[in-house]
Formats: structure tokens, sequence, C-alpha cells
């Protein structure tokens, strides 16, 4: 299999190892929004290689929203020229509304920024918590 480029890779939700395994479990549960299996059912790599890992993904969720809600307060007070409290109404809907995408794909876009890709990786499956 051809390697994808990782940011595809991440919003397409797959491991960065053998990019064929989902990286989150299926369907989606609102109790449970960043369940993630142990390991790649395909690959066997770790999702969660130590504790903590996903500390950084944090801020990545935090400079992604922040830059998504500067733009949508923008558009609204600028181009459609509303007033600030709705503009802040619709704000906290959109945010409400996306929460849990930027959750995930943070999460995501962390874990194949940290795991390289293995084009042998299906055929190793052993585990491993990195992938450098």
């Amino acid at each position: 299999m051809a390697k994808r480029n990782f940011i595809v890779n991440a919003f397409m939700k797959k491991c960065p190892r053998c990019q064929e395994g989902d990286l989150f479990v299926q369907p989606f549960e609102f109790s449970k929004p960043v369940n993630m299996p142990e390991h790649c059912p395909v690959c066997k790599q770790k999702y969660e290689p130590e504790p903590g890992f996903y500390y950084g993904s944090m801020f990545l969720s935090y400079i992604f929203s922040a830059f998504f809600f500067l733009g949508i307060m923008g558009l609204c007070l600028i181009f459609f020229k509303l007033s600030l409290n709705a503009s802040m109404g619709i704000l906290l809907l959109v945010a409400g509304s996306t929460y849990f995408f930027f959750l995930r794909m943070s999460r995501s876009i962390w874990i194949n920024i940290m795991v390289k890709f293995d084009p042998d990786a299906k055929e190793k499956k052993d585990v491993q918590s990195f992938g450098y």
C-alpha cells in the first residue's frame, strides 16, 4: 500500500503505522467520546503508548478550535453585522456541535505526528509502543 500524507490519514482517523485500522471504536457513544481500542486490529500498534500520551493533543485542539471560533465570530460580527450577544449565541451552538470533532481530530493528528508509517506493519504484527 502506498503511503498517505499524515494529514489525510489523520482526517480519515486511521492507524498511523499501517494506515488501515480505525483509531476510534465505532459506533460513536456520547458517554465515551474518545473510546479507542488498546491497539490496532491490523498491525497491533498501541494507541496509548504511555500514560499522558495525548496531553499534547489538548494544545492542538485548543489552537484549531480557537482559530475556527475566531473566524465564526468575525463572520457573524463583520459580515452578517449581528450583535455581540447573537454572535456569542451562534458561537456557543457551533462550539457545542463541533466539540467531539475537534477532540477526536486532535488525538488523531497527534498520534499521526508521533508514529511513523511502516509499509510492512501488517506482516510484523508485533505490539509496538512507538513506530520509530
